[in-house]
């Protein structure tokens, strides 16, 4: 037990960085921000649960099913970027009063997966569980997912501090940032194949 603890801080803290709250919040508010109350708890409900479930099921079948199936990781980086760049440009070809139709699965995908669990968390999951073992590496996505639902939830507060118009600036800036990870990581991903 007391190994598990050590190494919590060494799990928690990529897992944290990999996650990135700060890019993935206005994205959720962008999404969720003209939907009633009842209906934004459902989406938070469905995409920490989709979260959880997809990152235990890659860390308990995701190797296996690489190597089945051929894919190296970055096949996966360049996949998950190109998901995360056609979001990005959706997102950033709205118009000001245009929103996204709000479709029932929006929990699910693209909240769920791939903007909380995408292929850096699921990357950083396989490489903290090959050097600090499972248990830790579990503790600390169980506990990285906690403060996702903790800011989904109070999500309207850091409306009121932050203020509409600032949040649709907000988001327009993560959105070109997350076209920048988007493209990085398809970068990243073609480099290493040719290489």
């Amino acid at each position: 037990m007391l190994e598990v603890l050590k190494s919590l801080p060494m799990t928690f803290i990529p897992l944290f960085v990999a996650m990135d709250v700060f890019a993935v919040l206005p994205v959720f508010l962008s999404v969720t921000g003209e939907i009633d109350e009842e209906s934004r708890k459902t989406v938070v409900r469905h995409s920490i649960i989709t979260a959880l479930a997809v990152s235990l099921v890659f860390v308990a079948i995701g190797e296996v099913v690489f190597r089945i199936l051929g894919i190296t990781v970055d096949d996966f980086k360049i996949a998950g970027g190109l998901v995360l760049l056609v979001i990005a440009v959706l997102d950033l070809l709205r118009y000001g009063g245009e929103r996204r139709k709000i479709e029932e699965a929006i929990g699910v995908v693209p909240i769920g997966v791939p903007l909380i669990v995408g292929p850096a968390v699921l990357t950083t999951l396989m490489v903290l569980i090959d050097h600090h073992g499972i248990f830790p590496t579990v503790i600390s996505l169980i506990l990285n997912l906690g403060i996702v639902w903790i800011s989904f939830v109070k999500a309207d507060d850091i409306t009121r501090a932050i203020g509409k118009n600032g949040i649709i600036a907000l988001s327009k800036v993560m959105a070109i940032l997350l076209a920048s990870i988007a493209v990085m990581m398809i970068r990243l991903g073609v480099e290493n194949l040719i290489k």
